[in-house]
């Protein structure tokens, strides 16, 4: 497998979205096949997707699909700037502790500073939650039935990557957020009649 042919086709198959905010890049000593770090606000552009290709062309085309359209989902879908309520509190706060640094009240900046601290670790939170991940991969599961997958297909596809790339990085067993997504991609695969819990938050 030549590296960039194997990225060049990678990038056809991602939205426009996900070719533009996002980058591959070859990482031949990382343990993960593949690895998209969650991206901080300010990192608007080229968010890293890493692949170890030694690894990578050890799973089969459809599985490297799903895997790579699943990672952009996860890059390009982060609601750092959606409004709601801890937007405001962040926006508030650090009005607030700009003022209050400029009056030197510790107190105030003690409080304004507690407030955005709170409401962006919420808001990390919210995009790393378990219905998160599973909207993650039914979006990417979505991109993928515009490059000729149907939903089962893709939904297999996905599962069987999930779990060989679990084999090939030497872990025996699935982590907790990886059984969850893998019995929701059961259900949409046709394999099991249990699905998980319509709106989960953990």
């Amino acid at each position: 497998m030549s590296i960039d042919a194997e990225i060049s086709r990678l990038l056809d198959m991602m939205p426009a979205s996900g070719r533009m905010l996002t980058k591959i890049i070859s990482q031949p000593q990382q343990s993960k096949v593949i690895d998209a770090p969650f991206a901080p606000p300010w990192n608007r552009e080229s968010r890293p997707i890493y692949i170890n290709f030694d690894l990578w062309r050890r799973l089969p085309r459809g599985q490297r699909d799903l895997l790579i359209l699943r990672a952009t989902s996860s890059l390009i879908n982060i609601r750092w700037f959606k409004p709601d309520i801890n937007q405001l509190i962040v926006l508030a706060g650090t009005i607030g502790l700009m003022v209050e640094t400029g009056q030197g009240d510790a107190v105030g900046i003690l409080i304004a500073a507690g407030l955005t601290a709170i409401s962006i670790r919420q808001i990390w939170r919210d995009n790393r939650n378990i219905q998160r991940e599973l909207d993650t991969d039914e979006a990417a599961i979505k991109v993928s039935l515009r490059r000729g997958y149907t939903e089962v297909e893709a939904a297999q596809n996905l599962l069987q990557g999930i779990e060989n790339a679990a084999k090939i990085e030497g872990r025996s067993i699935l982590n907790f957020t990886e059984l969850i997504r893998s019995q929701h991609l059961k259900s949409l695969a046709n394999l099991s009649s249990i699905d998980v819990p319509e709106k989960i938050d953990f």
